[in-house]
């Protein structure tokens, strides 16, 4: 199983709209699937507030290690803050290198309004994982 870490940043333009950073961690179950989990601080109507998000991933192609590639996301997302909320997000998201050791990441979608990420990943591969060059 490949072990995914990371930092991204993130923003969902509802009313009141999110902005914030932080933590990323997903397992992959196989070549071209993924779940993911984000944890971030931030901002919502000028207060503190937290948003967190567990996320399906469906790669085009999980071992590419020389170009980026595409992936949607669908998944659930919940903020607390001045409004407390949830929703259910869908998007896509290209990857640079996600057979790679490193690299980064964009998505682009819905979930709390226009939702847009940006991010760097790490990945732990198992030793059976032959990334193709």
């Amino acid at each position: 199983m490949v072990k995914e870490w990371g930092v991204q940043a993130i923003a969902a333009f509802a009313d009141p709209a999110f902005a914030g950073g932080g933590a990323y961690g997903a397992l992959r179950f196989g070549e071209r699937t993924r779940a993911a989990v984000t944890l971030n601080p931030g901002v919502q109507d000028g207060e503190f507030a937290f948003r967190g998000e567990l996320l399906g991933h469906l790669l085009v192609n999980g071992r590419s290690a020389r170009h980026p590639q595409l992936y949607a996301l669908g998944g659930v997302a919940g903020e607390a803050g001045p409004a407390t909320r949830g929703w259910l997000v869908l998007g896509a998201g290209l990857e640079a290198r996600p057979g790679g050791r490193s690299g980064w990441a964009v998505e682009l979608g819905v979930g709390g309004g226009v939702r847009i990420s940006a991010g760097f990943r790490w990945r732990r591969f198992p030793p059976t994982w032959a990334s193709p060059q």
